[in-house]
């Protein structure tokens, strides 16, 4: 009988160390949307997990280009070419006199037209992500430099080349993707002339105090998937066969695109987001 009573006993205690073990677990912190109980984060004010943390805002992603037809952009991308018209562009002549942009659109595309100057955004940008897409002309009318030339001028000033090098040498720091006059890109990713390319830019820009340089302008760049530069710094602006260096200028300042002796590029697809800091809303 004694055996029997503390057997009972002892399956009491038990249940009642469950069930207080039971009450403990439901009574913990509700972890799902994060801490606030962890360490402080190197170089940051926010603690691993910080549930107090904003979230990153919500936005649509884009689709991918085909040869036949081209992509989508972000939804939070401003589309600067969406193969109808050049609204959101303006002309800039050799003489600096600016204008309505007069090169060709039609089909969706828009190419360089001999004598009209380059092509300019009405809108100015600093740090930001651009898409574009290049076809050099299918017919073969030249070498080197004068074959399918065109550029992404980045603020105005700091170029990444166009340029059908498919089977065309012509010097390193000049050919496709190059950061024109400084790097060559890391392989020739081009396609043949007359096919759809694509370059996808990262680019930082530059900060001054004053008239020194505080942080140089760096870029990463993509032709067709392939990385050609990894954050690579701009030694400064990219003249022709000369040393480019760094002159104060705004934080944002126009995109433009180059019209090389009127080769006829043409480019369609052209959408830029500009770039914050992290835990921005």
């Amino acid at each position: 009988m004694l055996c029997g009573l503390a057997f009972a006993q002892a399956q009491k205690g038990t249940k009642k160390g469950a069930a207080k073990a039971q009450k403990a677990q439901g009574e913990e912190k509700d972890r799902t949307l994060g801490y606030d109980d962890t360490d402080v984060l190197p170089d940051q004010k926010w603690r691993v997990h910080d549930v107090f943390r904003p979230r990153p805002r919500i936005i649509t992603p884009g689709t991918e280009s085909s040869p036949d037809r081209p992509g989508r952009a972000p939804a939070d991308a401003i589309v600067l070419f969406d193969g109808k018209d050049l609204s959101k562009w303006a002309a800039r002549m050799r003489s600096g006199e600016m204008g309505e942009a007069k090169w060709k659109v039609e089909n969706g595309y828009v190419e360089v037209t001999a004598g009209t100057g380059d092509i300019i955004t009405r809108e100015k940008f600093g740090d930001c992500q651009l898409h574009i897409e290049w076809a050099s002309p299918a017919e073969i009318a030249n070498k080197s430099q004068f074959r399918g030339n065109s550029g992404i001028m980045l603020m105005s000033r700091y170029e990444i080349q166009v340029l059908d090098c498919y089977e065309n040498p012509t010097y390193a720091d000049g050919q496709a993707g190059s950061m024109y006059g400084q790097w060559p890109p890391l392989v020739n990713a081009c396609r043949k002339p007359g096919e759809w390319q694509s370059y996808d830019i990262i680019f930082e820009a530059p900060r001054f105090d004053g008239d020194k340089v505080a942080k140089p302008a760096f870029v990463t760049v993509l032709h067709n998937g392939v990385l050609l530069h990894h954050r690579q710094q701009f030694i400064g602006r990219t003249p022709h066969a000369r040393v480019g260096t760094y002159a104060p200028h705004s934080p944002e300042e126009p995109l433009l695109l180059q019209n090389h002796g009127g080769d006829k590029v043409r480019f369609r697809n052209i959408w830029i987001r500009r770039l914050g800091g992290y835990d921005q809303q």
